[in-house]
């Protein structure tokens, strides 16, 4: 059996590689969004360490819920830089600066 404390710092160690990314990469819209992502994957992976550790299902539901509504970010994400690149050749963040009203 796998102790609770190895779930909770490989969570940790995604969650620091998801902000090293949007960190250290602000000019990639593409990359930006995998490591919000990975950042909901590694919080997510902890909801269900201690449920399980817990004994109860609630952290298992509420991770259900939390992968639905990234999976409509993503897609909502992924439509507006098809829209953006076809405007502009490009998906730099830098490019969406230029969009403001």
């Amino acid at each position: 059996m796998i102790p609770l404390s190895d779930f909770l710092v490989l969570g940790a160690i995604l969650f620091c590689l998801s902000m090293a990314g949007i960190f250290l990469n602000r000019k990639n819209v593409i990359i930006l969004l995998m490591s919000i992502e990975l950042m909901l994957l590694a919080v997510n992976m902890n909801f269900v360490a201690f449920s399980h550790y817990l004994g109860d299902s609630a952290g298992q539901i509420f991770v259900f819920f939390i992968l639905t509504v990234a999976a409509a970010e993503s897609a909502i994400g992924l439509a507006i830089l098809v829209v953006l690149f076809r405007n502009r050749r490009a998906i730099n963040v830098e490019d969406m600066g230029s969009l403001k009203g």
